[in-house]
């Protein structure tokens, strides 16, 4: 059910949320949605979220479904959580929680999986409630004043936090090794290509046609957890990498957002990003301005070039697929495709392929025969002209661009 507060201010109708919620459900394995509604709130209740009626009325229809589990689409307290779980005789999961059930499921790296690991406990820390616990009563003492008497609570939380300085330090040292392989990553000579869009978008499909690779790509959220790289041969023969990512969402609880982090470092270090959009979605502008938003609080540089790419265009009837053709035709940058057909995208492989063909200068340069890995990346890099070798090592002429004179320069 989707919680539709009037107060709160959103970018949302409710009943395209209500959607995404199910959506959001049917991406968990074994899950099958038996009914969903949009609960109108003219206020939240702190011990229920939901009105004495609305509970009662919500229990009944829950009985006559012989429902086991609850998905609320929005913050529940661990309160109201305890309170409606008691009232109903069933488990309950608010947004977050449902969330972190689907990434635990997708996650794959040894990172991804640290990442919702720890943002789970930091959830499950909150969750902490004293008539949850499974021993209430103290174990000796009666908990007034300090001393050996610890409620079952307060162990719970000292395991908990316990475990996430384990984890963390775990992470520590994942991430550096994520940074040597980043490291590598920027001696290849190749331009990065990230795809990114709101979840669902087509990305996956996209970048299965593009690199002709198998990545999972399913009508589902968040189906792309952790970085998938392949490299790309464009018409013009250029090579470049590309980068699926996970799909962005709005109002993604705070906790989670460095359990998907990892991934996106991959658009921080792109050439170019190709902003996948569902164009045949409903709300596909609100979903462009939440990867807006989510872009910039990453610190993703505005100097680097971003095309849209507005898919599905298989699911668009035939007006407003030519309304958007004109559209695009338009503006710079934008490029109607699906990639489920194919339809369009030669023309966007062709765009890339040129926003590639930078300004080239020559350059000779002198390496000494230990020099070896820097002879290959340039080869490698398809940019040497004309090659001598004396005794001392080689003379190398080169024709390249700004970035690849960077590139070079950044290789140790």
């Amino acid at each position: 059910m989707h919680p539709d507060l009037k107060s709160v201010k959103s970018r949302r109708l409710p009943e395209h949320g209500l959607a995404e919620a199910v959506s959001l459900a049917a991406a968990l394995p074994g899950l099958e949605v038996l009914g969903a509604e949009v609960v109108r709130l003219p206020r939240v209740q702190p011990g229920t979220l939901f009105g004495s009626g609305k509970v009662e009325e919500l229990k009944a229809t829950m009985n006559g479904l012989e429902i086991d589990l609850v998905l609320v689409d929005g913050p529940v307290t661990p309160v109201q959580q305890r309170n409606l779980e008691k009232e109903w005789g069933v488990k309950l999961l608010d947004r977050t929680g449902l969330i972190l059930e689907i990434f635990a499921d997708r996650a794959r790296t040894r990172e991804g999986v640290l990442q919702v690991e720890l943002a789970a406990l930091s959830y499950q820390r909150t969750r902490l409630v004293r008539a949850w616990t499974h021993l209430e009563r103290q174990r000796g003492g009666f908990g007034f004043v300090g001393g050996p008497g610890e409620t079952q609570i307060e162990s719970d939380r000292r395991a908990i936090d316990d475990q996430v300085i384990r984890l963390k330090r775990q992470l520590d040292r994942v991430a550096k090794t994520r940074e040597l392989h980043r490291a590598s990553r920027r001696k290849v000579p190749f331009p990065l290509v990230a795809l990114v869009g709101y979840t669902n978008a087509g990305k996956s499909t996209l970048f299965n046609h593009m690199t002709g690779a198998e990545v999972l790509a399913k009508d589902m959220l968040f189906a792309t957890l952790d970085p998938t790289m392949r490299g790309v041969v464009l018409p013009s023969g250029r090579k470049v990498i590309a980068s699926d990512t996970v799909g962005f969402i709005s109002e993604l609880p705070t906790q989670l957002v460095a359990a998907f982090r990892a991934t996106l470092e991959e658009v921080l270090e792109a050439d170019l990003i190709l902003h996948v959009r569902d164009i045949s979605h409903p709300e596909t502008a609100e979903q462009a301005a939440d990867v807006g938003d989510i872009l910039t609080s990453l610190g993703v540089n505005k100097a680097v070039p971003m095309f849209e790419v507005w898919n599905k265009l298989d699911l668009v009837d035939t007006s407003q697929r030519e309304a958007l053709t004109v559209q695009a035709a338009n503006r710079a940058g934008v490029f109607p495709v699906s990639a489920l057909t194919g339809e369009g995208v030669a023309e966007l492989l062709e765009a890339v392929s040129t926003a590639f063909e930078e300004e080239k200068s020559q350059a000779v340069l002198a390496l000494s025969f230990s020099e070896g890995k820097r002879r290959s990346w340039l080869h490698d890099a398809g940019i040497v002209v004309d090659e001598t070798q004396d005794d001392e090592g080689w003379r190398i002429t080169v024709l390249w661009t700004e970035r690849q004179q960077g590139r070079y320069r950044e290789f140790n």
